[in-house]
Parts: structure tokens; C-alpha cells; sequence
């Protein structure tokens, strides 16, 4: 079967239409009051790969959801008029996002070329996420994911 756009396609596109910023501006940005990373990765990868001071998780299965100021899943974060900056594991996904987001109306928004491996390498600061401890229907706890 031949699709017909592929994910590389379709993140070129994005890249078109869509703000971008290098990971030195992104690291320069952070922790202004006026402006929110949100990283759209799996809680996965948090767990095993850290994340950024201060960022927003958001899953990006959740995003549109938790943008939409009619949806019953609403993040009021989202309506704050701040900047958001999206990021995920290397920029394929938060490009995509970004579009998406923009498409909706949500603004002034923008991604981090790179993602969070930019970061990194970059020396971006960094913290360690723990798993977060679910209770069970009997009551005990266990680690969820």
C-alpha cells in the first residue's frame, strides 16, 4: 500500500507553516513567566529519559483535547495567552503538534528544533521524573505504566 503522504511529508509541511526555534533560544526562554514548555512525549519517556524543569506534560494523545476550551477534558493552562513551546523526543512529533494546535487557533505557539535530545545535548537543565504510584481497586499501591 502506498500512502499518500508519509510522516516525513507531513513534518516538512509542518515545518512550512509552523514557527520553529533552536534549542539555544528555547534554553534562553526557559522559566520566563510569559512563556510554558510543554513536552508532548509518552510519560514513558519521561520516566526513563527525564525532562525539563517546569514543563507541561501533555500528552500528545490528550493535546487537542486539553487545547479546546469546549472539550469536557479543557486545561485552563491553555487559555492563559502565554507562549507555548512544544517539544517531544527529537522534533518530528512536536512539529506536528505545533501545526495542529496552530490549526485550532491556539497562538502564539511554536516547537524546539531537536526536541528534548537537543536539549540535552545542549546542556539544557534537566530532572529526573519518577513514576507516580496508582492505587489499586484493593487499596495497595503499585507503579503505574
Amino acid at each position: 500500500m502506498k500512502l499518500r503522504k508519509s510522516v516525513k511529508d507531513l513534518c516538512e509541511e509542518a515545518d512550512a507553516q509552523i514557527e520553529t526555534w533552536d534549542v539555544v533560544t528555547a534554553i534562553a526562554h526557559h522559566g520566563r513567566p510569559d512563556v510554558l514548555l510543554v513536552d508532548i512525549r509518552d510519560v514513558r519517556e519521561l520516566w526513563r529519559d527525564g525532562g525539563i524543569p517546569g514543563a507541561l506534560h501533555a500528552p500528545r494523545c490528550m493535546l487537542e483535547f486539553w487545547i479546546d476550551p469546549e472539550s469536557k477534558y479543557a486545561k485552563p493552562i491553555f487559555q492563559s495567552g502565554r507562549r507555548f513551546v512544544f517539544f517531544c523526543a527529537g522534533g518530528r512529533r512536536s512539529a506536528l503538534a505545533t501545526k495542529t494546535v496552530q490549526d485550532m487557533g491556539l497562538g502564539p505557539v511554536c516547537h524546539i528544533r531537536g526536541g528534548y535530545r537537543a536539549w540535552k545535548d545542549a546542556g539544557g537543565p534537566t530532572v529526573r521524573i519518577e513514576p507516580k504510584a496508582a492505587a489499586d481497586p484493593q487499596g495497595s499501591t503499585s507503579q503505574s505504566g
